[in-house]
C-alpha cells in the first residue's frame, strides 16, 4: 500500500498533529449556514464542501484504546509489487486458533517480460493430526489496477461476510488454497489482488502466500517455489501481529456546544501502529498505517443546545504524496437519520479526492431533553487510501 507515512512531509504534519493534542493549537472555525443546509440535505455517503473548513487544526476528542480478543493477524505487503515471477511474498506460522489473512500483493513482473501470475494463499498443516479449517469471514475481490474500488469493496465484503459453516479437512503435511477464487484469477501487470479471510483451526499451521504460474494448481505450488522474497522495509509492512481490534471508547461525554472534533486513528502518533515479528527472518515489524486492524468505536454524545451532529470524514493526505490523491472506504455506522448498516464512502463515486470535499457518513439527532446517546462505528483504515482518515464530529442545525 501507498503509505503517506513515507513521505518527507508527514514528519511536519506528525508534529502538528502532537501540538494539536496537547492543547496547543485551538481551532475556531464553523459551519456556515450554506454548508450546514448542505450537509443536513446530502444523502448518505455524498460528498459536500466545506470551504475553509476542514483543516488539520480541528481539535481531538481523546479516547480510551483497550486491546480486544481476536485472531493472529497476518499481512502480506512487503513487498507490494511482487517482481520475481515465482516466489513467496511471505509465510507465517499459526497456532491453533482464529487467524485474519490480508493478501495485498500485485504482480510486478517486468523480467524477464511482463507475464500473467496469479497470487494465491496457501494452508498447510504443521500438525500432527488432520486439521479442521472453517472460514468465518470471507472478502475476495478480482484482481484489477483499480485500487480504489477494491480496497473500498473489500472493506464492505468482510463487513457483510458471515459464518458458512463449511469446514474443510487438511491431513498433516498437506496443503489447500484458502480461497479458491484466487486459484482460479488471473493477475496481469500491475493488477492488485485483494482479500481479507478470518478462519479457524484446530492444529498448527503455515500461511503463505505466493506468486506463480496460474497452470500450478493448489499444494503444487508450496512444492515447487521455495524462495521467498526478502522485506523491502517499505509499503505497510508483513508479519504476524498480536493485536488485530480495538475498543476505542471517547472520553466522557461530548456535547455540540463544544464544536468540531476529531477522532484520530491510525496515525503512528497518537494511535501507534502495531507490531509483530516477520515469520521468515524472525524480526521485529511494525504496521505502518494499521490496514486490516478493526476498530470498534463508541462515542457517547449529547445536545443542549438542540443541535444534531454529523459524521464525515475527508482525504487529508491529499497533497503529502503522488499516491494521496483519493481516498474511498467502508464503515459500518449506528442508526441516525439514515439506517445503521455498511455504507461505502463516497456512495456516488469511487473517491474523494481533497478539500473543500468532504464525505457525510450520518447524522444523529439529539434527544428531546438532551439526554446522552452513543455512536457505534465500525471502521479499518482503508486498503489503497493513504492515511490517517480522520473522523470529524460537527454540530449541524437540525432542519
Amino acid at each position: 500500500m501507498k503509505n503517506v507515512f513515507l513521505s518527507k512531509k508527514v514528519s511536519a504534519r506528525l508534529v502538528l498533529t502532537a501540538l494539536l493534542f496537547h492543547g496547543v493549537i485551538a481551532y475556531g472555525q464553523q459551519l456556515t449556514a450554506e454548508q450546514n443546509t448542505a450537509i443536513w440535505h446530502a444523502k448518505q455517503g455524498g460528498i459536500v464542501k466545506l470551504e475553509n473548513f476542514l483543516t488539520q487544526k480541528i481539535p481531538f476528542i481523546d479516547y480510551q484504546k483497550v486491546v480486544l480478543p481476536g485472531p493472529q493477524f497476518i499481512i502480506s505487503d512487503d513487498p507490494e509489487y511482487v517482481r520475481i515471477p515465482d516466489a513467496i511474498a511471505s509465510k507465517e506460522r499459526v497456532q491453533p486458533g482464529t487467524v485474519r489473512l490480508y493478501v495485498y500483493n500485485v504482480n510486478g513482473v517486468v523480467q524477464p517480460f511482463k507475464m500473467d501470475r496469479k497470487i494465491t494463499a496457501i494452508l498447510k498443516n504443521t500438525g500432527k493430526s488432520p486439521m479442521h479449517m472453517r472460514m468465518l469471514k470471507y472478502s475476495s475481490q478480482v484482481p484489477s489496477n483499480n485500487y480504489f474500488k477494491i480496497g473500498k469493496q473489500g472493506l464492505a465484503d468482510y463487513f457483510a461476510s458471515k459464518d458458512e459453516g463449511v469446514v474443510k479437512v487438511i491431513m498433516p503435511g498437506a496443503a489447500i488454497s484458502i480461497d479458491e477464487k484466487l486459484e482460479n484469477y488471473i493477475a496481469k501487470y500491475d493488477e492488485l489482488v485483494h482479500g481479507i479471510y478470518e478462519f479457524v483451526i484446530d492444529q498448527p499451521g503455515e500461511v503463505s502466500v505466493v506468486q506463480a504460474d496460474p497452470k500450478l494448481k493448489g499444494a503444487a505450488v508450496l512444492n515447487k517455489i521455495k524462495n521467498v522474497i526478502p522485506r523491502s522495509h517499505q509499503n505497510a509492512g508483513r508479519g504476524l501481529f498480536g493485536v488485530s481490534n480495538y475498543q476505542i471508547t471517547t472520553d466522557g461525554v461530548y456535547n455540540t456546544d463544544s464544536g468540531p472534533v476529531q477522532i484520530m486513528l491510525a496515525d503512528g502518533v497518537k494511535d501507534k501502529w502495531v507490531t509483530g515479528y516477520e515469520g521468515v527472518s524472525g524480526e521485529p515489524v511494525q504496521l505502518a498505517g494499521n490496514y486490516g486492524v478493526m476498530y470498534n468505536i463508541e462515542v457517547k454524545w449529547k445536545s443542549t443546545n438542540g443541535k444534531g451532529l454529523a459524521l464525515v470524514i475527508w482525504n487529508s493526505s491529499s497533497g503529502n504524496s503522488q499516491w494521496c490523491s483519493g481516498m474511498g472506504t467502508s464503515m459500518v455506522v449506528s442508526n441516525g437519520k439514515y439506517k445503521e448498516g455498511i455504507i461505502q464512502l463516497p456512495v456516488d463515486s469511487l473517491i474523494t479526492t481533497a478539500a473543500p470535499e468532504a464525505i457525510v457518513v450520518q447524522v444523529f439527532t439529539s434527544s428531546k431533553n438532551g439526554e446522552e446517546q452513543t455512536i457505534h462505528i465500525t471502521y479499518s483504515p482503508p486498503g489503497a487510501s493513504c492515511l490517517p482518515v480522520p473522523l470529524v464530529l460537527v454540530p449541524v442545525d437540525i432542519k
